[in-house]
């Protein structure tokens, strides 16, 4: 068949995004009168670009303040838009959060509150608890992303060391009306854990906060520890009367950008198997699909190519080594090094947002040759994984997905094409 396999992946990723952005997907979930006023506030990677698609189509008057990760912004009028770190927060994002809720403080019943929310909002809404400095929190979210613990347990962490998440900004707009709309980047797409919650009831606890920290050996000072003890560390609840004014409607979700790959693949006569939102380390779930593409070469079981496994979530690295590269390049380097060089097979794997953790790329893109080629190179796959060197294993091989800020975020997004083979 005449398919040019590196383009053809990137347009399945070029679709997942689409099928994910705010100008897609925002308007048809705002209320029928824009007439009105509201106040438009906002975190995530996707808050400038939402903020930008609400400007578009509202008829009455608005105002407000959208943070989102440093160059994620967007040309509004109307709305303040400003950039602050991910995914280790900074001063920036904490002025700006203790901004949002001067902004949204004192309002009436009768005001009308409109919160943009997606994936990365924890972090850039970072305003510390009562006791708590922005320096102990920069240290203890370096620690869990460097820990291996999965995003549900660092925003258990997170939403108790914060004043603002875990349901406390519905708490501090009551009793104004408050409608958020989120693009989810979780697996599951809990709302309590998209940006770890701020207008949403909590059912963690502090005592969770205190057994994830000592699970995962990070070690905290006497004032954050005092302050998880404390009954005042407690998120929002759902008996509390401050979240009967709070609605929460989901607008974009992993699963849409999986779907609109799978269209895309089933219209250019490749059969997609969607394995859904997965979690786990990198380079473990890296070894399960590529023992399900070697079964497709060899055994031409589950399906039979030409095929296409797509998967989402997002999984976890444990550093351990002095290498650069994010979860994606990760599960790259793992699945190169599984397969070897397994003819026939393709794979790209990216972050929806389009950076692959802290680093400038949203990715990486595999080749049945990559393996040898990197050999060639003195590059050895086992040796790099070990280094958790992913982003110059394929910065080597020219392979690097760039594709700068997208301004939307459904997490990962994996694709391993298998092509029938020649003989």
């Amino acid at each position: 068949m005449s398919l040019d396999p590196q383009a053809f992946l990137r347009d399945l990723f070029t679709a997942a995004i689409d099928a994910a952005h705010p100008r897609q997907v925002l308007a048809d979930y705002l209320p029928a009168d824009r007439s009105g006023r509201a106040i438009v506030i906002g975190a995530g990677k996707a808050a400038a670009a939402m903020a930008e698609a609400i400007e578009a189509v509202w008829e009455g008057e608005l105002s407000g303040l959208v943070v989102t990760r440093y160059g994620h912004g967007a040309d509004c009028r109307k709305i303040e838009v400003v950039e602050a770190a991910h995914p280790v927060p900074d001063d920036a994002g904490e002025r700006v959060a203790r901004r949002v809720l001067e902004m949204v403080s004192n309002l009436k019943e009768s005001d009308r509150v409109i919160f943009l929310l997606s994936g990365g909002g924890s972090s850039l809404l970072a305003l510390p608890a009562e006791g708590i400095s922005l320096a102990d929190k920069q240290a203890i979210n370096k620690a869990l992303l460097r820990s291996g613990a999965h995003i549900g347990e660092m925003n258990c962490v997170r939403k108790h060391l914060s004043a603002i998440k875990g349901g406390r900004l519905a708490k501090a707009c009551w009793p104004a009306s408050v409608y958020t709309y989120a693009i989810s980047d979780v697996p599951g797409d809990e709302a309590t854990v998209i940006a770890s919650g701020p207008t949403v009831a909590d059912p963690t606890t502090s005592a969770q906060a205190l057994a994830i920290l000592a699970r995962y050996h990070i070690e905290i000072p006497y004032n954050v520890r005092a302050w998880l003890e404390d009954p005042r560390s407690e998120t929002v609840k759902a008996d509390d009367p401050c979240l009967s004014r709070s609605h929460f409607q989901l607008i974009a979700k992993p699963q849409q950008s999986l779907d609109a790959a799978a269209e895309k693949a089933r219209a250019a006569g490749i059969t997609p198997l969607i394995l859904g939102d997965l979690e786990g380390e990198a380079r473990e779930v890296a070894k399960v699909h590529g023992g399900i593409a070697r079964q497709v070469v060899l055994h031409g079981q589950p399906i039979t190519p030409p095929c296409v496994i797509l998967s989402g979530g997002e999984t976890t690295v444990t550093v351990r080594g002095h290498g650069r590269g994010g979860r994606n390049a990760e599960f790259l380097l793992s699945l190169t090094e599984n397969l070897q060089g397994l003819p026939n097979v393709y794979a790209l794997a990216g972050d929806t947002d389009g950076i692959d953790g802290s680093e400038d790329n949203a990715g990486a893109l595999m080749t049945p040759d990559s393996y040898a080629r990197a050999e060639a190179l003195g590059l050895n796959a086992a040796d790099e994984l070990a280094d958790n060197n992913g982003y110059g294993y394929f910065r080597a091989l020219d392979a690097l997905l760039m594709t700068g800020p997208t301004r939307t975020n459904v997490n990962d997004f994996r694709a391993i094409l298998i092509l029938p083979s020649s003989r």
